[in-house]
């Protein structure tokens, strides 16, 4: 078992992407669920659904895919590591693919994205970039 947790519910969306499945499985917990809350809600996975299986649960996400077929998102990555966390202060908040992407940030107040961080005037650890 991976002991980031966030790393590993990274990985397993892409991989699953990459082999062009529909939904994929990954161990829940609060974190992964706001992290889900938030690809939803913008628009990256369909939905996703909590199923209990008598330990930690499993947090079951539907992928998303366009009329080609091709996934939804194009990039997904990690930015704060283990080994390496990364803080920022609502002003030096990182914007990519121009404003395109978001970015999942972990504040006092929850995980919200860098747009929400922003109008809120708060910084916090920057999780990972979603494109």
């Amino acid at each position: 078992m991976n002991s980031d947790t966030v790393s590993d519910f990274i990985t397993r969306i892409r991989n699953a992407q990459q082999a062009g499945h529909r939904r994929v499985d990954v161990p829940a917990s609060k974190l992964k669920r706001a992290m889900a809350k938030i690809l939803v809600d913008k628009g990256y996975i369909n939905r996703f659904i909590d199923i209990e299986d008598g330990k930690q649960g499993v947090l079951r996400l539907y992928l998303k895919y366009d009329a080609y077929g091709q996934p939804v998102i194009k990039k997904l990555s990690r930015i704060s590591k283990p080994g390496l966390r990364k803080y920022s202060s609502s002003d030096d908040l990182p914007r990519y693919y121009g404003g395109l992407g978001i970015v999942i940030i972990s504040t006092s107040q929850g995980l919200m994205t860098d747009k929400e961080a922003r109008k809120l005037n708060i910084g916090g650890e920057v999780l990972c970039s979603v494109y």
